[in-house]
């Protein structure tokens, strides 16, 4: 499990996102290069990094679903995601 540090570092990076989107995209249409500057860097969408819900994992991720492969290999053996069986043949 990730520390506890990073994944509210990375909660705090989406909110961050959130507020200033609207705002981020009217100065590059506009081409205010300089404000777009000014902004927290922290708020561009791409300093976000996909983690997994449960345990904060950065690797492994599965967009589909929204946790890392362990989290989910877990959940569909015990039933917890369905649809989802484990393949035989």
């Amino acid at each position: 499990m990730a520390k506890k540090s990073v994944i509210a570092r990375e909660r705090k990076r989406e909110r961050l996102v959130a507020k200033y989107a609207d705002l981020r995209k009217k100065l590059k249409e506009e081409g205010k290069w300089e404000e777009l500057d000014t902004l927290p860097r922290n708020s561009s969408k791409i300093r976000l990094k996909n983690r997994c819900l449960l345990t904060g994992r950065p690797k492994g991720y599965m967009r589909d679903f929204g946790i890392c492969r362990v989290m989910f290999r877990k959940m569909a053996n015990e039933g917890k995601i369905p649809g989802i069986t484990k393949a035989s043949w």
